[in-house]
């Protein structure tokens, strides 16, 4: 019997940007093209985007392998991301009737979509319309996170390279702060994003090695957070060394569940997904020091830095988030639907990982944490394990293409901002 034609194939991004997950989406375009597909469109800000009838031709974007080593340095979404939460089957059939319309008006196989948490609950949700209604196109998530939280993937791409940057990063602080001790001391706090989960954080103990002491403490969200223990900590350090760095997750929360930023002035401000921002913890921890132990404080937030910075990517997330976009885009092409593409590591020594896929289903809307014993007993640090996991993550770098002393990026004016 004859094969079906291919036709086409669309792909988008969702959620928070990173460093690696542009290099996704050429993993993603690459493979496609390699197995004859004869379009691949490109959603502007993911799903949300799309049911607004905005698109683009990928191969109007991407016309030289030139463009593809440009994209897989390009930081952020090229495509435009999104936080957006599809409605239940039920609740809107509508909104899926129409949108399952224009799929099948661009003639599509295949549905990509790049993202962490929230967008494997739309591949879920998109892929179990399909089945209800024998739609034959398959659905197909690939992962992106820095926060690395997303279940029974070894880790996600975008994770190494924001860890790369933060353990770099806390090593600079380090040695500007060893540079101007004052006569009280100084407390410096460094906020890191990760939400509930404390794989960003504890990457903060990479800034030590025999040339630095590394951050004085570590507070992940994993632990229950005691604001007088953390100021007892903060003077039994002050009394020992006139410098203090201390690495703190924005997620970190009392131990009745409220998070440590709500203890301060900071705005309320919740997505989609019923996410609250979390920002301004080392801000208030500052304020809370400062007036305790009579030195001096300096608060610093990486936010949007730590996953910004395709300047100190790794090479081995570049090019694991590369092979993911293809591995992605290989499985719906073999005809997986309601699936994520995972990295299931080999080992660590020589690191070797292997690209698979598991039910989207088991993943979507949860949250994998760091395990308990990859934190010190009194919660101030992570383990020797810890390490073990990450350091292979955050090897090698990807040189930007510079002009003019400023890195490239592949950009094509006319729809960026929709």
């Amino acid at each position: 019997m004859k094969s079906k034609a291919k036709r086409n194939v669309i792909v988008g991004q969702s959620g928070g940007p990173t460093a690696a997950i542009n290099s996704s989406l050429a993993g993603v375009y690459r493979t496609a093209k390699d197995r004859g597909y004869k379009k691949i469109y490109g959603m502007l800000h993911g799903i949300q985007g799309l049911m607004e009838g905005k698109y683009i031709d990928l191969s109007e974007h991407i016309q030289s392998g030139l463009d593809e080593e440009l994209l897989k340095r390009t930081p952020a979404a090229y495509l435009g991301s999104c936080r957006y939460k599809l409605p239940g089957i039920h609740e809107d059939p509508a909104l899926y009737e129409k949108m399952f319309k224009m799929l099948d008006d661009l003639e599509i196989d295949c549905f990509i979509y790049i993202g962490g948490n929230d967008s494997m609950d739309t591949i879920q949700k998109l892929s179990d319309y399909a089945i209800v209604t024998g739609s034959t196109i398959k659905f197909v998530g690939c992962p992106k996170t820095i926060d690395n939280d997303l279940a029974l993937t070894d880790h996600t791409p975008g994770y190494g390279s924001a860890a790369k940057y933060i353990g770099t990063s806390v090593k600079e602080v380090i040695r500007d702060g060893w540079s101007l001790e004052t006569e009280k001391g100084q407390v410096i706090i460094i906020e890191i994003m990760g939400r509930n989960a404390g794989w960003l954080t504890g990457a903060a103990a990479l800034a030590k090695g025999e040339d630095c002491e590394g951050p004085d403490a570590i507070y992940l969200p994993e632990i229950p957070f005691d604001v007088d223990l953390f100021v007892k900590k903060c003077k039994d350090l002050l009394k020992k060394k006139g410098n203090i760095v201390i690495a703190v997750s924005e997620g970190i929360r009392t131990k009745d569940g409220k998070y440590v930023n709500e203890l301060g002035h900071t705005a309320k401000y919740v997505d989609a997904f019923g996410h609250k921002q979390l920002t301004g913890t080392a801000a208030y921890l500052c304020e809370v020091v400062g007036k305790e132990c009579g030195c001096k404080t300096r608060a610093i937030e990486l936010s949007t830095l730590q996953r910004a910075a395709s300047h100190c990517a790794s090479r081995v997330d570049i090019l694991e988030a590369y092979e993911m976009g293809g591995a992605a885009m290989k499985a719906a092409d073999e005809g997986d639907s309601g699936k994520m593409v995972i990295i299931q590591r080999v080992s660590d020594d020589p690191y070797q990982a292997n690209a698979e896929v598991r039910d989207v289903h088991k993943i979507a809307n949860d949250e994998r944490v760091v395990p308990k014993e990859w934190i010190t007993k009194d919660g101030t640090y992570v383990t020797d394990e810890f390490i073990t996991y990450v350091r292979p993550l955050i090897q090698g770098d990807v040189a930007p293409i510079m002009v003019d002393g400023i890195p490239r990026h592949l950009y094509k004016p006319g729809f960026h901002g929709l």
